[in-house]
């Protein structure tokens, strides 16, 4: 049965009306299954009797379902759609690998989920969606293996929070592209369950120029603020993310790249021993990456630094707060959409620090979860197919 058939099928199993499917001029199915063998630690925690022993894990990271589909409307313009669903193809629930619930798994339309319409002029679309989180000069998590450092997507632990990642809501705009630019816009209200005598000023926004020409560069800047719904009394919490990266392609079949990473967060909630609720914190940080393909052998590795915050009221606060991090992996490529893998991180967190892996729920503890101080590795050995 071919996907155009099965997606049809799967349409009509979910109860979609079987006329709409049949008037769309391209229906498809697709997805991933990522799933493979690991060990985890977390030594050299700052408490006593902190440390997270080595442990075995069964995994799964980022496999999902979707279908995803066009209509021709006629004029230049078509209507477009894709829902995408995170599935963990290891336990069969919404649990992730660090042992809590992702949110990007166990339901319909728990990945990037959209409709909207689309014409020379650009694409609008609504829906659950991406906002500052993507990184096109890094795709080693994304696209390549388990896990990818934490700095490019925002991963900045204890005090700092990126803006936003995968964000329900979402109205998005994709501009054609100009000369080698696009330009992505995005905006969310962030105020949808805001409570009775609460103050219903939450939003997000976020910005995304893009630079992908003939010449060997791929350029990207990404900016997104994110204004907290302002509580009865109060100050506004307001987290502003930017992130710029450069990327060279050296050969046909290697690149490197740089991502420089800053978070702001303002007037953020009190952490005990760290800041006060009125504080104006500052954290930078920068990844470098690097692949090439050896025939069918993709070779990857990163190194990232995260400095210590600063604006902790707090004596001491942002003291100690940075980290270290690499990452070694090797990916054979049995055809164009399976391979097998093995990989290696260590990142190495000062006595203050709580860094882990952010992406898919791939981290040694529950998000937030790990011990000040200690040191998350991961290895790992798997196998990715797409269809």
């Amino acid at each position: 049965m071919n996907k155009k058939l099965m997606a049809v099928a799967v349409a009509g199993a979910l109860a979609a009306p079987a006329v709409a499917f049949a008037q769309a001029s391209n229906v498809q199915i697709y997805g991933r299954a990522n799933l493979g063998f690991s060990n985890v630690e977390a030594k050299g925690a700052t408490a006593a009797n902190s440390d997270l022993k080595s442990r075995n894990q069964v995994y799964d990271q980022g496999s999902r379902l979707g279908v995803r589909g066009t209509e021709n409307l006629g004029g230049g313009l078509k209507a477009v759609f894709q829902i995408e669903s995170g599935v963990n193809m290891d336990t069969g629930s919404q649990t992730g690998a660090d042992g809590a619930a992702n949110a990007s798994t166990g339901f319909l339309a728990s990945r990037d989920s959209w409709a909207g319409i689309a014409g020379n002029w650009g694409q609008v679309t609504f829906g659950r969606q991406n906002v500052w989180w993507t990184n096109a000069n890094d795709l080693t998590q994304a696209a390549y293996i388990n896990v990818g450092l934490q700095y490019a997507t925002g991963g900045f632990g204890r005090l700092m929070g990126g803006p936003s990642a995968r964000t329900n809501n979402v109205v998005a705009y994709q501009s054609p592209v100009w000369s080698g630019f696009g330009v992505n816009l995005a905006y969310a209200p962030q105020s949808e369950a805001a409570g009775a005598g609460a103050n219903a000023d939450g939003q997000l926004w976020g910005l995304t120029l893009l630079y992908r020409g003939n010449s060997p560069f791929v350029a990207q800047l990404d900016v997104a603020r994110k204004e907290v719904t302002t509580p009865a009394a109060g100050s506004q919490n307001v987290t502003t993310g930017t992130k710029l990266g450069l990327a060279w392609k050296y050969a046909s079949a290697g690149q490197v790249s740089a991502t420089f990473i800053r978070i702001q967060n303002d007037n953020a909630a009190a952490v005990a021993g760290y800041s006060a609720a009125t504080d104006q914190l500052r954290q930078n940080a920068w990844q470098l990456n690097w692949t090439h393909m050896f025939g069918n052998l993709q070779a990857m590795a990163q190194y990232g630094s995260q400095n210590d915050a600063s604006g902790c009221s707090v004596a001491g606060g942002c003291d100690d707060t940075g980290s270290k991090a690499f990452l070694l992996s090797a990916k054979y490529h049995l055809s164009k959409r399976t391979g097998v893998y093995v990989s290696y991180t260590q990142l190495n967190n000062e006595r203050r620090q709580n860094n882990d892996y952010n992406g898919g729920n791939m981290g040694v503890a529950a998000r937030g979860a790990l011990p000040a101080g200690a040191d998350p590795r991961i290895f790992a050995v798997g196998v990715l197919h797409n269809f």
